[in-house]
Order: structure tokens, then C-alpha cells, then sequence
């Protein structure tokens, strides 16, 4: 494989046509020669994170739920978080954290937001470069700004917009074209 899409976005394009990722914004943490996996990072549930794993609620950025990560395993959860100096081993200087964990420091690191996610998005060798190859996503560079942004159901448009030209064209799409 001669590079990687870790770190990147995966924006869905209105022509997807697939429930799983329609409208999706999806965080690629790992891509190479054995395939792929990301989180949808903008598809909130409706469980607080601080119900769910209290030690962890007060450093859950908002909305402070969990998050739906993507079709593939949704009972499993996958927990990130940053420090100031965002000096992880993921994409982005992110941290996979031990959600089970008793005490939010993670190994004595500085954790200092956190995003929990159940389920996750996951391709086989050669599915994702095929998808996109065939137009079903745009891949702009990703930011630790966009994981952690306080309103997820905007940052579809956001970053349509931020990345100008035919992204921003759709960025005010409606979900349902046949009402436009």
C-alpha cells in the first residue's frame, strides 16, 4: 500500500444511497495493506455517556452522549480521547482508552476530552479505494476540532463548507432531494 487515509474524513456524498452512512462524517483511524476502520463521528444516541460510565462524564465533550460508531459490532464500544499535546499512537494524536477503566487518567497520560462511540466502520482489502473510486465519498484531512465538535448534527455541513468548491455546493443538501 503505498499511502495511508488514517486521519482523514470520509464525508458520504448525497448519491450513497446507504442507510449506515448516509449523511455521515467518518474518521479514519486506521487504513492499510489489511484494510480499513473509522468511526461516524456525527451520529449522537441518546445515552449519556455519564450514565453509562460515570468516571468518564465529566471529560465526555457535548453532547456528551454516546456515539453510534458505525454498522460493524454496535454492542462493542471504542473510547477515544486527547491530551493538550495530542501525543497518541491513533490518527490525529488520539487515545484508545480503557472505558472500563476506574480512573480517567489512562495510564497517568493528561486525558482531557473524550468521545465514546458503540460500533464502528470497517472495509476489507481494497473496499474502501474501490468506494471511492467509484464517487461514494469525498476524503478531506480531518481534525481533532471535528471528533470533538459540540454539534454533531452540523458537522456534515461544516465541513462541506470548510472544504469549498463541489463539497460545499452540497453542504446544505436536503436529506429527502425529492422536497428540494
Amino acid at each position: 500500500m503505498a499511502f495511508s487515509l488514517a486521519g482523514q474524513l470520509l464525508i458520504s456524498k448525497p448519491a450513497l444511497h446507504d442507510s449506515n452512512f448516509d449523511g455521515t462524517i467518518t474518521l479514519l483511524l486506521e487504513h492499510n495493506s489489511d484494510g480499513a476502520l473509522g468511526l461516524i463521528i456525527n451520529r449522537p444516541s441518546a445515552l449519556l455517556v455519564e450514565d453509562a460510565f460515570p468516571v468518564w462524564g465529566s471529560l465526555a465533550v457535548e453532547p456528551g452522549v454516546v456515539f453510534a460508531g458505525g454498522p460493524v459490532e454496535r454492542t462493542g464500544l471504542l473510547a477515544l480521547g486527547a491530551t493538550p499535546n495530542a501525543d497518541g499512537a491513533l490518527a490525529l494524536g488520539l487515545h484508545s482508552l480503557d472505558i472500563d477503566s476506574t480512573a480517567p487518567t489512562n495510564d497517568g497520560l493528561a486525558i482531557d476530552r473524550v468521545r465514546v462511540f458503540a460500533g464502528y466502520a470497517g472495509w476489507g482489502v481494497g473496499q474502501l479505494e474501490g468506494e471511492i473510486a467509484n464517487g461514494a465519498w469525498w476524503v478531506a484531512d480531518g481534525f481533532l476540532a471535528d471528533l470533538f465538535f459540540d454539534q454533531p448534527d452540523q458537522l456534515w455541513a461544516k465541513v462541506l463548507r470548510r472544504n469549498g468548491g463541489e463539497m460545499a455546493w452540497f453542504a446544505h443538501f436536503p436529506q429527502d432531494a425529492s422536497l428540494n
